[in-house]
């Protein structure tokens, strides 16, 4: 069976990949881009190293202008980042019988609450599968056992989380700093490939 992991190169978005392919499933990993910035090559280029099959699919970049102003708005990223990481669940969910994200127990955003599950799966008649059972230890610990993991100062080139292309769109209307008061500098994860067994 077929089946969508929503893709940001991460420790967990690629820890949802590996165990669905474990369990037999036809894994495609796709990033969903909104047209504001590139910012799937980071993923491309995890997944390739991964060997699984990647793929990008285009978003209507008015939802992104609708999630950025809700940013703004709120001065925090909660409300928009869900808006759009629903949003994207909707659009693979038109092509793919299962879809699965990266999302673990302890995250904040995004992340559906248990209604928003059900009423997806029924609304769309897939199956939804996600890390809630994973704390932030766990992952910790099965990242460093599966994969090697390049840490650096978040930018434009090393991720593919929804953040970047808010961040561009926050940019060119408010202004750099307003970017940065949303979006602080951070440390991002990335997955460069498998580890090697010593």
């Amino acid at each position: 069976m077929k089946a969508c992991v929503l893709y940001s190169g991460g420790k967990d978005s690629s820890l949802m990949a590996f165990i669905l392919n474990k369990l037999g499933y036809d894994v495609e990993l796709v990033t969903v881009n909104y047209g504001i910035y590139p910012s799937w090559k980071p993923a491309a280029e995890s997944a390739s190293n991964l060997n699984f099959n990647h793929r990008v699919m285009n978003a209507d970049s008015d939802t992104m202008r609708s999630a950025v102003q809700t940013i703004l708005s709120d001065g925090f990223p909660n409300n928009g980042i869900n808006q759009l990481h629903k949003y994207a669940l909707e659009l693979v969910a038109k092509e793919y019988d299962v879809v699965a994200d990266g999302t673990r127990r302890d995250d904040r955003i995004p992340k559906l609450n248990m209604n928003e599950v059900r009423s997806f799966e029924d609304r769309n008649n897939v199956e939804y599968i996600n890390l809630g059972g994973f704390g932030h230890k766990s992952m910790n610990h099965l990242s460093k056992t599966l994969f090697e993991v390049k840490k650096e100062l978040t930018n434009m080139d090393n991720n593919s989380d929804y953040e970047i292309e808010i961040r561009t769109l926050i940019s060119e209307i408010e202004g750099d700093s307003a970017a940065l008061k949303i979006f602080p500098e951070h440390l991002q994860s990335r997955v460069i490939g498998w580890r090697k067994n010593e």
